[in-house]
């Protein structure tokens, strides 16, 4: 088994290049580093972050095990509703699984009216996917009931797109037995969500949840409620604020969107990422810690390995 060295600086992990005995294949995602085995995967949860696509040329610390383990508390907090991937987190930055074959469509799952939908919703769309919303929402309003919106799975690098359930089934991409109980799943983990997340002071807007099969059976896989894939507001003052037609701060890596906004990069070919100074890193990470404490009522626990990438490799190999 040989290492070649990732980078890390100030106890960030931007990326790491393993190699193990029995490694089938090697796939590095915006986020994650996947390791990939016979029947089984090994990912890495990086620090890095990515907005409009690109990846930010800086990392945040502790971001990928705030990620991480945010994923782990939900997914043994919902495994009564669902089977999931994860058979162990060997380090603060890993997840050890089952290797599923994921199906090609995201669960966008939306208990209020914002992000896409309510731009949608601001030119006159009033059906979502089968869902008639009535007249008169505003912003960050409650849906009558949450709406399932999915999207397809993009390769790196492209958009999703949004998609409705009778076009999955039509176009092949999910068989209508599967799919009503892929929705059946989507509802009842977004209902365990918000009410893990209302005891914590919190609202999960919206969230979206990867779905794959092993030996024939279905599991939830990837993360499952974690600032990167939800939207989180604060129940204290939601009322307030939406009666007085005020924005809602929202809990989540938009925060991040928002400022590169701000500083006039969304994403377009031409554009510069603003600076990354150490003071704005240090915010973002303090706001993923944050959330995570919150979320979990948990202390988080800095990960401060001397030897972070070879611990890293051998608590990789001790499960493998």
């Amino acid at each position: 088994m040989s290492l070649l060295l990732g980078t890390m600086q100030n106890n960030t992990i931007k990326e790491t290049n393993f190699h193990f005995e029995g490694q089938q294949n090697f796939y590095r995602g915006k986020v994650r580093d996947v390791y990939m085995f016979d029947k089984h995967l090994a990912v890495v949860a990086s620090d890095r972050i990515s907005a409009f696509d690109v990846i930010l040329p800086e990392a945040i610390p502790y971001k990928g095990q705030v990620l991480n383990q945010i994923s782990w508390f939900f997914m043994q907090q919902t495994q009564d509703i669902v089977p999931n991937w994860i058979i162990d987190c060997p380090d603060p930055n890993v997840a050890y699984g089952y290797k599923c074959t994921p199906y090609p469509v995201e669960m966008v799952v939306r208990g209020y009216l914002a992000g896409s939908a309510w731009r949608a919703y601001k030119k006159g769309v009033r059906e979502m996917n089968g869902y008639k919303l009535p007249e008169g929402l505003k912003e960050n309003d409650p849906l009558p009931q949450p709406i399932i919106t999915p999207s397809t799975k993009a390769a790196q690098g492209e958009h999703d797109e949004d998609i409705n359930s009778e076009d999955i089934v039509k176009k092949g991409l999910v068989d209508r037995k599967t799919l009503d109980k892929l929705e059946a799943y989507t509802l009842a983990l977004f209902q365990r969500g918000s009410e893990i997340a209302q005891k914590q002071g919190l609202i999960l807007a919206d969230t979206k949840y990867e779905f794959g099969h092993f030996e024939g059976k279905i599991y939830l896989i990837d993360e499952i409620h974690t600032p990167d894939s939800s939207r989180y507001f604060n129940i204290e003052g939601y009322q307030e604020r939406q009666q007085q037609n005020q924005p809602q701060p929202q809990r989540s890596k938009e925060m991040v969107r928002k400022w590169l906004m701000e500083n006039g990069f969304n994403g377009q070919e031409g554009q510069k990422v603003p600076e990354m100074t150490p003071e704005w890193i240090a915010a973002v990470s303090s706001e993923y810690i944050a959330l995570y404490e919150q979320l979990t009522n948990n202390k988080f626990e800095k990960s401060e390995d001397t030897d972070r990438y070879a611990n890293l490799q051998q608590r990789i190999s001790a499960v493998i």
